[in-house]
């Protein structure tokens, strides 16, 4: 039992290691600089836990469906507020410095009139004050009373570890959330397969099923949050800590019912990325461009999915060409190959593809690719083009686009190794500012070099 054991975990942590960093949720793109602009406010405030309502907000950002809410600073206002939006009301206390309200009796829930609001607003102020003296106080957040008779609540949240950087973490939700002690854990970016995973680890997993009376609740809503959340992490390296509690669930879809971000100051970097243990596909080095014909190119790194486009590419290169490439007799790629060139590590290394679309199909036309060697300044790098498509610009753009990138990441030299019978490719270095010298080991390969 114990030898089925580990080849159960091997078998399973292969399968996760081949799963794809990727991009981040599909559909509307995030307000990412409207996030930011919100933390960079608080920052500059001097305050590191964001309000509710400005909790919310950046949720919002990231598409993440939250509950309606508005803030009143006077009974007054907060009555007509609540006969606007609809009895029955929740009201909760809003504050720059109290995190969980509940624990100091600022919430209410299901208040039903005008009156009853007045005195709940008067009646939470004057309670909180009395527990916390101290405390910033800034009026109340009021928000519909939901009834969703078949929701369940559920926690989707966020901590930071000093070694391995933002943690997401989900399990059962709500106020005795701390007592269930039903929680899993996983390490941004996800992918459909890795936020499956997560929720699968769960005990709650099973109370989002069909059962008695109860439809099943939308595991694809609860999925997408979970997507969104991890791309929050990726492109926010200020979050230190996120709490969505509760979360509800239900055959509808998912809403956010309260929030609580921490954040933190830091220092940007050259890698917008640095702050996380995996780096997730790099979406924003995506980029289109034409070819002299007028021909749609797009320059974009590789993904995992690649494999099957790679193998063709090099299939329908010419024998010369695969020779001045891999300095080797190559007819295809084995499997090893195509694993270790399409899953690629975007910290250390980047294959960027130039593709375009030929009768509806997708067509790789070249890929320039470079590796960070062991001195972390300098990177080897390789590029080959389709022979069909070479001599339109190709291999410069790509080149161009790669030093780009290598230089972005710190990168002072880029170098390489070129057969002396690659004179097309020894023309595009010298193109390039790469300077050629013989190498020394090798008479009949060139040493190119270029100061980035």
């Amino acid at each position: 039992m114990e030898v089925f054991s580990y080849l159960s975990a091997f078998y399973e942590n292969q399968r996760l290691l081949m799963q794809t960093p990727g991009p981040i949720a599909k559909g509307t793109e995030p307000d990412v600089e409207g996030a930011r602009l919100i933390i960079e406010s608080a920052l500059a405030q001097g305050r590191h836990v964001l309000t509710e309502v400005e909790s919310k907000a950046l949720l919002s950002s990231f598409r993440i469906p939250v509950a309606q809410t508005t803030i009143a600073r006077d009974p007054t206002e907060a009555m007509l507020m609540a006969q606007q939006m609809g009895f029955p009301v929740a009201m909760k206390i809003n504050s720059q410095t109290i995190s969980h309200k509940s624990d100091v009796g600022g919430v209410r829930l299901g208040i039903s009139s005008g009156h009853a609001v007045r005195s709940a607003y008067t009646g939470m102020l004057a309670e909180v004050q009395r527990r916390i003296p101290d405390a910033k106080l800034d009026g109340v957040v009021i928000e519909p009373m939901l009834v969703r008779p078949n929701a369940r609540e559920v926690l989707v949240g966020v901590t930071t570890d000093p070694v391995l950087g933002p943690v997401i973490v989900f399990g059962s939700g709500g106020v005795d959330v701390e007592a269930a002690q039903d929680r899993a854990v996983t390490l941004p970016p996800l992918n459909r397969f890795l936020a499956r995973d997560l929720m699968h680890r769960t005990r709650v997993i099973k109370l989002l099923g069909e059962f008695r009376n109860r439809p099943a609740a939308n595991l694809d809503a609860l999925e997408q949050v979970l997507l969104r959340v991890s791309e929050m992490v990726c492109e926010l390296p200020w979050i230190q800590e996120l709490d969505i509690n509760p979360l509800l669930v239900d055959e509808n879809g998912a809403l956010a019912l309260d929030a609580r971000i921490v954040i933190a100051s830091r220092v940007p970097g050259a890698d917008r990325y640095a702050h996380m243990a995996i780096h997730p596909y790099p979406a924003h080095l995506v980029s289109t461009w034409q070819l002299p014909n007028g021909t749609d190119v797009v320059i974009r790194p590789i993904r995992p999915e690649d494999a099957e486009l790679t193998q063709s590419f090099v299939r329908a290169l010419s024998e010369e060409t695969k020779y001045f490439r891999y300095m080797d007799a190559v007819r295809e790629l084995s499997q090893a190959m195509l694993v270790r060139f399409t899953q690629i590590d975007y910290d250390r290394e980047m294959a960027l593809l130039a593709v375009t679309q030929v009768d509806g199909n997708e067509v790789e036309l070249g890929v320039a690719r470079f590796a960070i060697n062991p001195d972390g300044e300098s990177c080897e790098f390789a590029v080959v083009i389709n022979d069909q498509w070479q001599k339109q610009g190709i291999g410069h753009k790509l080149m161009g686009v790669l030093m780009d990138v290598a230089r972005a990441k710190g990168m002072r030299v880029m170098d390489g190794e070129v057969m002396k019978r690659n004179t097309r490719m020894l023309k595009l270095a010298e193109a390039l500012g790469f300077k050629v010298e013989a190498h020394p080991e090798d008479d009949s390969v060139r040493y190119i070099s270029r100061k980035l």
